[in-house]
């Protein structure tokens, strides 16, 4: 398996807390007014989730031909581009700690495209069947989010659309556990993951994934 793809996977998996922050009200929000909580729940949790796994593959294809074409045309080192996503990794762990905000910034340029967005997830509030889910799905996957951001610097810095594509897939497959958990109630898992402890455990291990990887880029660089 490409290292970078399991990085991802990681890296959803160890923002679980933040997952559940940022996307945890849409998750409860799709099933509560529903008689069948069984299959129901099942069908719109799972197509919710996939189309949003599907903007974020999207977003990374974009990202890794953004990256191949500022390498071969503009002629920028790609391994420059692994230490500027390694920063990003660093940056996001602060962020998750709640140590720097700096990714707030980052964040404030994606509400730019969010509020032309926005709007068209009303149309589909709310949610009667699994295309509306999966639409609405598709929509929530470009919520600004700096978790998603960090981890998009990766499939720039893949220089490829595909391995963009399929480092975000990878991103959305870490972040599916925690959602998964939420939608199923156990409120015990949900709140453990929102803890000061399991965000301070998660923030460091970023941070250390950050500088291993920053370490390894200018290594290869000087």
């Amino acid at each position: 398996m490409n290292i970078d793809f399991l990085s991802a996977f990681l890296i959803g998996i160890a923002g679980a807390g933040h997952c559940v922050a940022m996307c945890g009200g849409i998750t409860t929000m799709l099933t509560a007014s529903l008689e069948d909580k069984t299959k129901a729940n099942i069908g719109l949790i799972l197509s919710y989730n996939f189309g949003r796994i599907f903007s974020y593959a999207t977003a990374g294809a974009i990202a890794g031909l953004t990256g191949s074409l500022a390498a071969k045309s503009l002629g920028f080192p790609i391994l420059w581009l692994k230490v500027i996503a390694a920063i990003f990794v660093i940056l996001l762990g602060l962020y998750i700690a709640r140590w720097s905000f700096v990714l707030n910034n980052i964040e404030h340029i994606g509400k730019w495209l969010w509020q032309y967005l926005q709007p068209l997830s009303k149309n589909l509030i709310p949610v009667k069947n699994v295309r509306q889910s999966m639409l609405l799905g598709m929509v929530w996957g470009w919520l600004p989010c700096g978790l998603v951001y960090s981890t998009l610097t990766w499939s720039i810095a893949s220089a490829d659309w595909l391995n963009g594509a399929l480092i975000m897939f990878a991103f959305g497959l870490g972040t599916l556990p925690a959602l998964l958990t939420m939608a199923s109630g156990w409120q015990f898992v949900t709140q453990l993951l929102r803890s000061d402890l399991i965000r301070k455990v998660t923030a460091g291990l970023l941070i250390f994934y950050g500088l291993y990887s920053l370490n390894i880029a200018l290594d290869q660089i000087f």
